[in-house]
């Protein structure tokens, strides 16, 4: 296999696990307290790309409290529209590197036809 279609393969399966970050942060959204998380790709070259995930620590709104008690309350710190454009650009990255594994395939499907 040829190092554009290994990197396209690697990519694929870390760009999986970012919709998977950016899923769980959506679902996640009205949980108090939730801290979002962020998945980051990393070129490992000549191994691929690699993700390593963090989590911010920014405050989220204040809310007030519940059934009377004084204890104060926090939302979630994701916010839905920081979250889509996230999944749209992760979205366009990953039909690009499937897009680079057709090429690839028709390639090598072109160089056999030459060769037979």
């Amino acid at each position: 296999m040829s190092i554009a279609f290994n990197s396209a393969l690697s990519a694929l399966g870390a760009l999986g696990i970012k919709f998977g970050v950016a899923a769980n942060n959506v679902a996640n959204i009205n949980s108090d307290g939730f801290k979002k998380s962020r998945a980051h790709l990393h070129d490992n070259h000549p191994a691929g790309v690699t993700v390593t995930i963090s989590k911010l620590d920014t405050p989220g709104f204040p809310l007030p409290a519940e059934d009377g008690s004084l204890e104060s309350r926090e939302s979630s710190n994701v916010t839905l529209e920081e979250e889509t454009v996230d999944l749209l650009v992760t979205k366009r990255a990953y039909l690009a590197n499937v897009d680079t594994l057709k090429r690839e395939e028709e390639t090598i499907g072109r160089i056999l036809d030459i060769l037979e």
